[in-house]
């Protein structure tokens, strides 16, 4: 396994497009997403409210532009540009996060946080394709039932993708809302052959493998460029490892991953960091809207300088 930094990276140079791109990236934005999703809304213990946000997650999409798909027996929504269709070949980006939470907790972080970057996402990207009449083919799924043994994606992954189309990247998103500048508040899971010279919670970390790792270094030179100054840390994982340390499959890539799709999963590490996971904490006034801002930005930057 090997760490990489965003700050070791010399920068690109900036494309004014993509700048005004990330500049679109709005914080108060971002934490009305974040505040509306915020619910106790697990699929089988809060049924309703499942329902609730799903709908609402669908119609969102829908406002911002995109065709919104029910898709499987879980009700994952995908958001698919109008000029993309099942027969495209041309090279996609994937985005994805789970709506989902543990049952009676509101799941701010947990995946209310991630949701809101997607969101954010589909937005800049949607408005900068209108406003230079590009064809940006980026794709975006919410998922369900991630809760539950990534029953969601693994049946978007297993009885819905395309066979036509070639995913040049997937990143999900997995709790990217929360940070501590504290010393001593950044945790690594039990065995995981890492030692961390940084002990603060104030990262945003970027999980992949063997069929993502040539990705990872352009990605974290895209923060060095875009959103200079906020810590962006990659960890390449080789040979397989990561079959044998499930911390580091913990979420919706993992099906990707299984496919040798190149897969990312993009985190604040979860417990590692943030005492209210999977708590009844997990609560909006928890987060850090900055560093989620600075999330969304760089997903921005990345989406939009790949695929057009």
């Amino acid at each position: 396994m090997l760490i990489l930094q965003s700050k070791n990276l010399n920068p690109n140079q900036l494309s004014p497009l993509i700048e005004t791109a990330v500049a679109s990236v709005d914080q108060a934005w971002l934490r009305s997403v974040v505040e509306r999703i915020s619910i106790p809304r697990h699929y089988v213990a809060q049924p309703e409210n499942n329902r609730q946000i799903a709908a609402w997650i669908e119609d969102q999409f829908q406002a911002l532009g995109y065709q919104a798909i029910r898709q499987g027996e879980y009700d994952n929504i995908l958001a698919i540009p109008e000029t993309v269709s099942e027969s495209d070949f041309r090279p996609k980006i994937l985005v994805g996060a789970h709506y989902d939470s543990k049952p009676e907790t509101p799941g701010a972080d947990d995946n209310g946080s991630a949701v809101a970057a997607m969101l954010g996402c589909a937005k800049a990207t949607f408005e900068l394709a209108q406003a230079t009449r590009n064809q940006f083919n980026i794709v975006f799924v919410a998922f369900n039932r991630e809760e539950d043994g990534l029953l969601g994606s693994y049946d978007f992954v297993e009885n819905y993708l395309p066979a036509s189309w070639k995913l040049a990247e997937v990143h999900i998103l997995e709790m990217v809302g929360y940070c501590d500048h504290t010393p001593g508040s950044q945790g690594v899971p039990t065995g995981l052959p890492l030692k961390l010279a940084h002990d603060r919670g104030d990262f945003l970390a970027l999980i992949a493998n063997r069929h993502s790792n040539s990705l990872l270094k352009p990605i974290l030179r895209v923060a060095s460029t875009y959103v200079p100054g906020f810590p962006v840390w990659g960890l390449k994982v080789f040979f397989g490892l990561e079959k044998k340390f499930s911390d580091l499959r913990r979420s919706d890539h993992a099906p990707f991953w299984d496919r040798k799709i190149p897969a990312f999963m993009w985190t604040d590490t979860s417990e590692f960091r943030n005492a209210n996971y999977h708590q009844p904490t997990d609560t909006p006034d928890t987060l850090d809207y900055e560093f989620l801002q600075k999330v969304t930005q760089l997903l921005v930057a990345r989406c939009c300088g790949v695929v057009s």
